[in-house]
């Protein structure tokens, strides 16, 4: 039988050399400052945006409630992604920005660690919850509302350096 920390053919790291699932070892990796900034839209009728905006939405305040939900989501990324590890977040901010143009709202979240493994699952995790708390607390008004768009803006900190997205 092969070693099933042995180095996997592949680069998705998280199967080992016999294509199984594995949570991966990151015993020997360094402690660093790790950065992660994810961001997603939802895209939304006029009427909705400005109910958002008006602080007149049934169930409250819908960008500071959704604010909460990211935060949240970001510390139980580990709980819901099977493979991830749960980190020691130091930071995480989860911040809004209105286009009226496009009746939009664009979710920036920033997390942070000192740790052996990065923090792009849980700033995409914020993001994704974020948006999807806006979802839920404006469905009633705009079930037509879109979200897309989530992806990693950039990273720091680690073996693999930074990434910053084009």
């Amino acid at each position: 039988m092969s070693d099933p920390k042995a180095s996997p053919a592949s680069p998705l790291t998280h199967f080992d050399a016999q294509g199984q699932a594995h949570m991966v070892d990151v015993a020997a990796k360094a402690h660093t400052h790790r950065i992660a900034v994810a961001e997603g839209r939802i895209s939304m009728q006029p009427a909705t945006l400005a109910l958002i905006q008006s602080g007149s939405a049934k169930k409250g305040d819908v960008l500071g409630i959704a604010r909460i939900a990211g935060i949240q989501g970001a510390k139980k990324t580990s709980d819901l992604i099977p493979l991830c590890h749960p980190i020691g977040l130091t930071r995480v901010a989860v911040e809004f920005e209105i286009d009226e143009t496009a009746s939009t709202v664009i979710c920036r979240a920033t997390t942070e660690c000192t740790g052996q493994t990065g923090v792009e699952m849980e700033a995409l995790t914020a993001a994704s919850v974020a948006l999807l708390t806006i979802y839920d607390m404006c469905k009633a008004a705009d079930r037509s509302m879109t979200i897309s768009g989530v992806r990693l803006l950039e990273k720091h900190g680690g073996k693999s350096g930074s990434f910053v997205a084009g």
